[in-house]
């Protein structure tokens, strides 16, 4: 077995670039040599590491060499059973997880803050969602995350239940109670799948919450590249226990994720395990230290609020906040948060990595230095002396909080995700829409969450937050009809059609 010191799969990688030979292989710019000089001035070196499955790098779906060796030692560094590299990010993983443990019309317990990667996954299994409204903080207009007390109500309505998946961190940095909510699923004989794309760091300094392995799920997806060192899409899958078939897990993999995989990405998450393992302690310490003087250096803007675990629920809830994610509610400015990120981009050359209608989301991670962090708090000191003059200019005011039901409120739809594809869809004015079944996911992105989902019957509170979001300036996909004039919606003469 390999030490943490090692990077099994970034050291063959190298190695094989640095090999004098003639290349008869895919890609096409053979090692560089065919790239155009523009591509070549910008990526350099990296594409003689553009490799294929070379003999001596591995091969993804039926790994025994440098591949299977720094799988090895990733599990062995996340504390997990196996781990397995996904080069199509987390989605191809939450996809795969899905297809792993579920088959058609199975149910499956669905938090609506979930990743549209989910909801993919259950067009293609075929499971039936139940889905679950998280708990809401109508302070924020933030959905939180969901409690053990809502999944046992889940259980008690629809026990038939063999799914549970689990978003935590959110978007926003609130992570739930892992260790209570795997309890209480594996009480039902459930499996436990948790979307951790944005918690890979979790774990690595006693100062962070713990992490959903070490809390006991059974499939913890990780998108490695949002928080740790690892190139864009480049992601782990790690599995733990026996309510999980490995040889299916690998199947579905394998139909999820390109029969091309990128080696850079793979060798990335080689090099991002061996850097956590060796210094991940010391590098979060030094991310922490550069939140919490950004959070002093903005508290005397008393026009903005930062997110702080004083914020959160009652303690009976046991959510705790990532201190390395950063949010910011602009509202108290008169902005919307996509007109703050605006000047902040382009005035201040300082970018967030979501705003939605109130707030900003910013990522601190290993690879930010405290001169970041002083160039954030001066943007936001900016931000408020110019927010008079930015009120004007936008001409958006910053929308009143909505009503939300009860966190406790369980939806199944009408349809399945599945269904939903493949029925008949016809386009509808907007203003015609409240009550009829989409056809479409409607989804804000970033951060990738559907506000519609295909298959249930859309609201009216539902329609006037996606065009606020729109008329704010933000970007939702899902939609054919980029003019937001009409939606689409399920014909009454589908055959999956309920009425």
């Amino acid at each position: 077995m390999y030490p943490q010191t090692a990077t099994p799969l970034l050291t063959a990688l190298t190695t094989a670039a640095q090999r004098d030979h003639a290349a008869f292989y895919a890609p096409g710019h053979k090692r560089g040599q065919g790239a155009s000089p523009a591509l070549q001035a910008l990526v350099g070196r990296g594409l003689q590491a553009d490799l294929p499955e070379l003999p001596e790098l591995d091969n993804l779906f039926a790994p025994t060499g440098a591949i299977a060796a720094a799988q090895e030692l990733a599990a062995q560094a996340f504390g997990a059973e196996a781990t397995y590299f996904l080069a199509n990010g987390s989605t191809c993983g939450l996809e795969a997880a899905l297809l792993a443990v579920s088959e058609p019309g199975s149910q499956v317990l669905i938090p609506r803050n979930a990743h549209q990667s989910v909801f993919a996954g259950l067009v293609l299994a075929g499971a039936a969602p139940i889905y679950l409204a998280p708990l809401h903080d109508d302070r924020w207009d933030l959905a939180f995350g969901v409690t053990v007390a809502q999944i046992e109500q889940a259980f008690q309505a629809y026990p038939d239940i063999q799914t549970v998946v689990v978003v935590s961190p959110s978007y926003h940095g609130v992570c739930v109670d892992i260790a209570a909510i795997a309890r209480c699923v594996h009480q039902h004989n459930a499996v436990l799948i948790v979307d951790e794309a944005h918690g890979a760091h979790l774990g690595w300094h006693p100062d962070l919450p713990q992490g959903a392995i070490a809390a006991g799920a059974d499939i913890v997806v990780q998108s490695t590249h949002k928080t740790l060192g690892a190139m864009t899409q480049a992601s782990m899958l790690h599995v733990q226990g026996q309510r999980v078939n490995r040889d299916r897990l690998r199947q579905a993999l394998q139909l999820t994720q390109s029969t091309s995989p990128n080696y850079l990405l793979l060798a990335s998450l080689d090099a991002a395990r061996q850097q956590l393992a060796m210094e991940g302690t010391d590098l979060l310490g030094q991310t922490l230290a550069i939140a919490q003087q950004i959070r002093s250096d903005l508290q005397p803007l008393t026009t903005v609020t930062v997110l702080s675990p004083a914020h959160l629920p009652a303690e009976t809830y046991d959510f705790r906040l990532d201190p390395t994610r950063l949010v910011v509610d602009v509202s108290g400015l008169g902005l919307t948060g996509f007109a703050a990120d605006e000047f902040l981009h382009e005035q201040q050359h300082v970018t967030a990595e979501l705003p939605t209608l109130r707030q900003l989301a910013f990522i601190l991670s290993l690879g930010n230095r405290p001169e970041d962090g002083d160039r954030l708090a001066a943007a936001f000191a900016a931000l408020v002396r110019q927010a008079e003059h930015l009120r004007g200019q936008d001409g958006i005011s910053v929308p009143a909080l909505p009503d939300f039901a009860s966190p406790s409120q369980l939806s199944q739809p009408p349809l399945t995700p599945r269904e939903a594809f493949f029925a008949r869809a016809i386009a509808v004015p907007l203003e015609q829409a409240a009550g009829q079944i989409a056809a479409d996911a409607l989804c804000p992105y970033p951060p990738g969450i559907p506000l519609v989902l295909a298959g249930e019957r859309m609201t009216a509170a539902a329609i006037a937050t996606l065009q606020q979001i729109h008329q704010a300036g933000g970007v939702i996909t899902g939609n054919p009809d980029d003019t937001w004039q009409t939606v689409r919606v399920i014909h009454s003469g589908s055959a999956h059609y309920s009425g």
